[in-house]
């Protein structure tokens, strides 16, 4: 009886022993990541070896899907944690500038290869090819040494991959990082997968985990079941996957008391979903915390932005050109000097203008405070001067009482409130109730079955999404959200098409031949109620911009425009489509515009 008795209790505690080794044995994430780094590693010399061997083209191609399927399995840690060297293995295949210093670094990484390969891989690219692949390995060898040197807790890995998630729906469904090849859908739902099995390093018996994992699985069988990129319903894909599997993400953190990462972003902390109503914070594009939005500010800017005395001769306001009637337009083809002659560019809207990181088509301010200074001061349109402005307000008793309330902490008015106080009304304007915005919160029949075909095609085969980012549909690039795009689409000067706009765009500002006829991607919110389009205010209709990108911009025209960023191959929209693109571009017009 005894001797049983020692069997049991001895059997117990080499169990007992056996659990706690098999416990803390168990990889931590970081280990994974290096695992999966080696992995990557291995895919890449496969790939190598398969060009030195002049391997049959589709062989190829099919290691490259490979290589890129794998390197999306760990896309979440390498785009969060080191972004830098992210760029450079799976960014566009557009050079990388630095503005400040006027450099530009060429693009490496899968996009190039992308398209070296991809439709037809020619033996005399063998050479570029084998280069592409070392950059690669050092790159990995980069991400290695990274890795092992930082710390990756918790509340960075849970931000790392609800980021992934945002990433997916505004960049893995669109094609934006596989342009040529398009094999974004499959990727997707190996992005997917791996959020499950990370999570379930943390707490593999979390009950929200359990549910995410479903609806992952669930996810990733749609992605290979429907992998047709152009056919492939995103539509239906966020709604009942992605925005499902984000907010499981944001259950899973609330089990298991893992807090909020410390940061001022673009997306607040406590959000479920990117289609939030108020998902995105105005306070991380602005340049201190002096400078935060509050409703008094925003209150006092409403009544400078309607002010004439803001202009040298009291007959014009921030109102005259940015009409609150037209979305803070003005509907005409390009502004009106104070002279009555017509100036060069079109006026934006100012709805969402605080949701990007450069102000002006040509993004030669980087804050709504010195956008508003530029204006004001300008000789053609209002030539007025912030001293002459600071001294009225400071003989205005009104004025004196809202800057009280604004700015409590100083005595009186100072110059730089001014301009803060109407960037603050300026970062009151974004609505984000659309029909298309009340979709992706769950009503079914906020918009018709054109509209959502119409979404599909914004978002697929007709590449909009790559520019125009959803949600803000603008360039500021998800999911970080720190810096806003430009694009050289080849804008005629005319509706007629025959000759290019003479506009050089950022180039005036930075002397760098890729920026000659670059412009800001704008929101297409509200596009609807802001005609006419473009810089130059060359097209009248939304038509009119659906079909000039549908034959290639500039450059599908047959203009000649060598550094073109928009790709130049017909889209092949059929007349349909176009008519349901159109719709599905209306639905994002805010309620009061309706």
């Amino acid at each position: 009886m005894k001797l049983k008795h020692f069997s049991f209790l001895f059997l117990a505690l080499c169990f007992f022993f056996s659990c706690q080794k098999n416990e803390s044995s168990k990889n931590t994430i970081k280990q994974n990541l290096l695992i999966d780094l080696n992995k990557l590693n291995n895919e890449i010399v496969q790939f190598q070896k398969l060009v030195n061997d002049n391997a049959a083209p589709k062989e190829i191609v099919e290691q490259f899907k490979k290589s890129r399927l794998f390197y999306k399995k760990i896309e979440w840690a390498i785009e969060y944690f080191i972004p830098e060297t992210a760029r450079f293995m799976n960014g566009p295949a557009l050079d990388e500038m630095e503005l400040e210093e006027n450099r530009s670094f060429e693009p490496h990484g899968f996009q190039v290869i992308e398209e070296m390969i991809y439709p037809e891989y020619k033996i005399e690219d063998k050479e570029n090819v084998i280069r592409e692949l070392h950059i690669f390995q050092s790159n990995i060898k980069q991400l290695k040494s990274n890795f092992e040197a930082i710390t990756i807790s918790d509340d960075y890995v849970l931000d790392a991959l609800e980021q992934n998630v945002f990433r997916v729906i505004a960049l893995g469904i669109t094609g934006f990082d596989s342009p040529i090849l398009q094999s974004s859908i499959p990727e997707a739902g190996e992005s997917l997968i791996s959020i499950s099995e990370t999570l379930q390093i943390i707490n593999s018996k979390n009950k929200s985990l359990i549910d995410l994992k479903n609806v992952a699985v669930k996810a990733n069988q749609y992605c290979q079941e429907n992998n047709n990129f152009n056919a492939f319903d995103r539509a239906f894909f966020i709604t009942e996957y992605l925005n499902p599997i984000s907010k499981k993400i944001k259950a899973f953190q609330t089990e298991e008391n893992i807090k909020n990462v410390n940061k001022t972003s673009p997306l607040k902390q406590d959000i479920e979903t990117l289609f939030d109503k108020n998902a995105f914070d105005v306070n991380a594009f602005v340049l201190s915390k002096d400078y935060n939005f509050t409703a008094d500010k925003a209150k006092l800017g409403e009544k400078l932005f309607y002010d004439t005395s803001l202009s040298k001769d009291n007959n014009r306001s921030c109102a005259t050109c940015h009409n609150p009637e037209k979305a803070f337009t003005d509907g005409l083809k390009t502004n009106v000097s104070l002279t009555g002659s017509n100036l060069a560019r079109n006026t934006p809207t100012l709805t969402y203008a605080s949701l990007q990181n450069a102000q002006f088509w040509d993004m030669r301010q980087l804050d709504l405070e010195k956008q508003s200074v530029d204006v004001i001061q300008n000789k053609d349109e209002m030539h007025g001067s912030m001293d002459d402005i600071h001294a009225k307000i400071l003989l205005n008793a009104a004025y004196i009482n809202l800057f009280k309330k604004a700015y409590p902490k100083t005595q009186k008015p100072e110059t730089w409130q001014i301009q803060n106080a109407i960037a603050s009304y300026v970062r009151s304007l974004n609505a984000f109730d659309s029909r298309f915005d009340e979709y992706m919160r769950g009503g079914k029949n906020s918009l018709t079955k054109e509209e959502i075909n119409g979404m599909n095609l914004f978002m697929g085969k007709a590449k909009c999404a790559t520019c125009h980012f959803t949600p803000l549909f603008n360039g500021t690039v998800p999911p970080s959200y720190s810096k806003s795009e430009h694009e050289v689409i080849g804008t005629p000067q005319d509706a007629s098409g025959k000759k290019l706009s003479a506009d050089q765009g950022r180039y005036l500002y930075n002397k760098m031949p890729q920026l000659v006829g670059a412009f800001k991607t704008p929101t297409i919110r509200n596009a609807a109620v802001t005609a006419p389009y473009m810089h130059n205010g060359v097209f009248k209709t939304l038509e009119e911009v659906v079909d000039f990108y549908n034959k290639g911009g500039g450059k599908g025209l047959g203009l000649e425009v060598e550094n073109q960023t928009l790709p130049f191959d017909k889209l092949k929209l059929t007349k349909n489509e176009e008519k349901d693109l159109v719709a599905f571009m209306k639905t994002l017009t805010d309620k009061k515009y309706q």
